[in-house]
């Protein structure tokens, strides 16, 4: 007798063999399969060392339109394996040792409840002359500050419409590339990147970002190996999707750019 059917989008997985993104920590190799799902829980089983463990539904994102070079089911949080469970990923915050001269915040409280005196500061008072400088001085810093937020509202304009201008074009032109472009006909079309990094999965899979802060873009390569890296898209300012590449099998790679980090 089959089993009940999978809700969506794990329908779509059956057999099967995926990769998380994020990966999930202590829990490597990235390679796993679907063991069962309900509408709050999702068991999966890692495919090379049988790990066992359940992942609440909330925490699952899209699942990749297709499997070349693999499947990618996303993930909305950094998860870690604990005790059979995949749980947040919590980052411990170093406190920061306090001064010598800083009072405990106990001890402040301590002295405010008991209705001590604060300590008595001698204020001596400005002579004439030193009044009419110190008018004079406020003035001056006065208009000095309209003269600097002045200069700083025009420089901050030029640079906002300039940007905006700069990013019109790339916004809407059709960069006419594929899944089957790679580096060279990349190069070939925008010539060579000023910025050329790498980001490196713990299931094998290897990203190239290729910058070209000019046209305020960064191309986005993907494979298994770098011979065998090609175009999935392209990512704009704040890291935002503007181009996608159409996939083999029908639709695009906005999933796996949605949850590619900035590097």
């Amino acid at each position: 007798m089959s089993g009940p059917p999978l809700p969506p989008p794990f329908d779509e997985i059956g057999r099967r063999s995926f990769s998380f993104y994020p990966s999930i920590a202590n829990a490597e190799p990235n390679e796993w399969r679907l063991r069962s799902a309900t509408w709050s829980d999702v068991q999966v089983i890692n495919a090379r060392t049988a790990i066992d463990m359940w992942i609440p539904r909330q925490y699952i994102g899209p699942v990749s339109e297709t499997d070349d070079p693999v499947l990618i089911l996303g993930l909305t949080k950094e998860l870690e394996y604990k005790d059979g469970v995949a749980w947040p990923r919590i980052r411990r915050v170093i406190e920061m040792p306090r001064a010598v001269n800083d009072r405990p915040l106990r001890l402040r409280s301590r002295l405010k409840d008991s209705g001590a005196l604060a300590p008595v500061v001698g204020i001596r008072l400005d002579t004439r002359e030193n009044s009419r400088i110190g008018r004079l001085l406020l003035v001056y810093t006065g208009v000095t500050a309209v003269l600097v937020s002045l200069l700083v509202l025009v420089v901050f304009r030029d640079w906002i419409f300039s940007a905006q201008v700069a990013s019109e074009p790339v916004q809407n032109q059709d960069l006419g590339l594929t899944s089957s472009d790679d580096y060279d006909s990349v190069v070939q079309r925008f010539g060579p990147p000023a910025r050329d990094e790498w980001r490196f999965d713990p299931d094998g899979t290897e990203f190239r970002a290729l910058g070209y802060p000019k046209n305020q873009l960064t191309v986005i390569l993907m494979g298994r190996a770098r011979e065998e890296l090609h175009y999935i898209g392209v990512m704009g300012p704040q890291w935002r999707v503007i181009d996608t590449a159409p996939l083999n099998r029908g639709g695009d790679s906005g999933a796996i750019l949605s949850t590619l980090p900035e590097f």
